[in-house]
């Protein structure tokens, strides 16, 4: 079990807020952290780490990280973290990259076979694409088999084929190394596909926590489906106005009537909904 309880001031999106989180994790789930930027996401995740300071305790399978007498180290605490930047030694090969962490070389071997790396173990990451260059960051990571593997946002700089292919080793390094794992991700699908719980922060306070379909499913009376996304246009066509809108990484288009149409505003975030097959546009509630 992962038990956290924790207290940070911090500046927020609006301001000076205050992180306050206390969860328990099981061991060996997979957890996505969801909320808007400035949430407390990745500040979440930097204490976890031992990275940033807070009050509080963390306590890990039995063991403490962190109470009002002790804060472990970084490298105390078996821990994998990926973050958005690759963060590789660019001196090094992909073999060494993952030796400098653990000089198992069976495990490392194991590893870029799994994420079919293996042929390109000689290689300087300056030679490897945007994917391959994550995939190594996330061997890394396990080669010292992690209690708790830390996740921000990892695939959001890769294009939709290449997130896919990443999502699926991650579930499979997930899932061979039995770890605890914690990935901050703003994409519904890649939470869908990969977590079994959600957790979803405001203003650094927990404001949802559940299964992907109690938190990204919600519907409303008889609507089949409800989505947020963001406003990116709204094109007036004959008598009609059509609304675009980015869900996610898709691009999706409501017609909107010209009373609709005057009542939204460009760059608005707002809420995609159907009901008898009819999309539907209306503003998100806050």
């Amino acid at each position: 079990m992962v038990n956290i309880k924790i207290h940070k001031t911090l500046q927020g999106s609006v301001g000076q807020m205050e992180l306050d989180v206390d969860i328990t994790i099981s061991e060996h789930a997979f957890v996505a952290l969801a909320g808007q930027s400035g949430s407390g996401k990745t500040t979440l995740l930097r204490i976890l780490a031992g990275l940033e300071k807070s009050e509080g305790v963390i306590d890990v399978s039995g063991e403490v990280w962190q109470n009002s007498r002790l804060v472990l180290a970084p490298q105390k605490r078996g821990i994998g973290f990926v973050f958005q930047e690759y963060a590789l030694f660019a001196n090094m090969s992909v073999e060494q990259n993952l030796l400098y962490a653990c000089k198992d070389r069976d495990l490392a071997k194991h590893l870029l076979e799994m994420t079919d790396l293996y042929e390109l173990r000689d290689r300087l990451p300056a030679t490897l694409s945007g994917g391959q260059k994550q995939r190594v960051s996330l061997c890394r990571a396990m080669m010292n088999r992690p209690k708790l593997l830390l996740m921000d946002e990892p695939l959001s700089a890769l294009d939709p084929v290449m997130r896919t292919k990443l999502q699926h080793d991650i579930l499979k390094l997930h899932r061979e190394f039995g770890t605890t794992t914690i990935m901050v991700s703003h994409d519904p699908s890649e939470i869908y596909r990969l977590a079994d719980r959600v957790i979803v922060l405001e203003q650094g306070k927990v404001v949802q926590d559940g299964t992907p379909k109690e938190v990204l499913l919600k519907t409303q009376g008889s609507q089949k489906f409800s989505l947020t996304g963001e406003l990116l246009d709204i094109v007036k066509a004959d008598v009609i106005h059509i609304a675009v809108v980015a869900i996610g990484q898709q691009i999706v288009e409501v017609v909107l009537d010209t009373d609709e149409a005057a009542s939204f505003v460009i760059g608005e975030r707002v809420q995609v909904s159907t009901k008898a097959f009819s999309p539907s546009l209306s503003k998100l509630k806050v």
